[in-house]
């Protein structure tokens, strides 16, 4: 027990970890600085409004309270986690980098107009990533889902992961009932996690 609660301080002795940290983190900040600009960049754009079966047979609700009732505690659930995890912190970290990094990528690639009767996220945080703006049209691919789905792939208790990835099918629902994703959008973004969670992984081990 007592290795595992210094294993933080065991890795801080290593430049290669200091670096892989520490440069995993200014990336981090210098996409979370980017990103409200890239967001007003991509919103007065024209897109195509697809023809979702699964979103014309669903009733939009605002579902915002349950969805930050399963994203906000089981990130912080992670994090804890992660406390006495240095190796398993940089995979996450650097599966982030590379989440958000490739979600920019494929949201200017992919130009989509919002799903009909959308309705807004209420979510308290949003400012840090969107700015005072709505922003309807980061459509591919799901980052709520994405995001759940990498925290359950970091885990490694089995059972841990199971409840984690059974939160993010929740999750996806409920995105779909608020109509703020297409289906392939959702559907989509566990297979973008698991790559970039094996691209964070190898960084890890480098």
């Amino acid at each position: 027990m007592q290795s595992k609660q210094l294993s933080w301080r065991f890795a801080w002795d290593y430049p290669a970890f200091r670096v892989k940290l520490l440069l995993g983190i200014f990336v981090m900040g210098m996409i979370v600085f980017y990103l409200q600009d890239f967001f007003l960049l991509i919103q007065p754009r024209s897109g195509v409004l697809l023809n979702d079966w699964v979103l014309n047979e669903l009733p939009a609700r605002d579902v915002s309270s349950y969805i930050f009732l399963i994203l906000y505690p089981a990130s912080g659930f992670f994090f804890w986690r992660m406390r006495k995890n240095s190796t398993n912190c940089i995979t996450a970290l650097w599966g982030y980098v590379f989440l958000c990094s490739v979600r920019m990528i494929t949201i200017a690639m992919v130009p989509l107009d919002a799903p009909k009767h959308l309705i807004h996220l209420s979510d308290p945080f949003s400012i840090i990533f969107y700015g005072a703006n709505p922003i309807t049209k980061d459509l591919f691919f799901s980052g709520h889902t994405a995001t759940l789905f990498l925290v359950g792939l970091c885990l490694e208790d089995k059972r841990e992961k199971a409840i984690i990835f059974a939160a993010t099918a929740v999750l996806a629902v409920l995105l779909l009932i608020q109509h703020v994703h297409y289906t392939v959008d959702v559907l989509a973004a566990p297979f973008f996690s698991y790559l970039f969670w094996y691209m964070g992984k190898t960084v890890a081990k480098m």
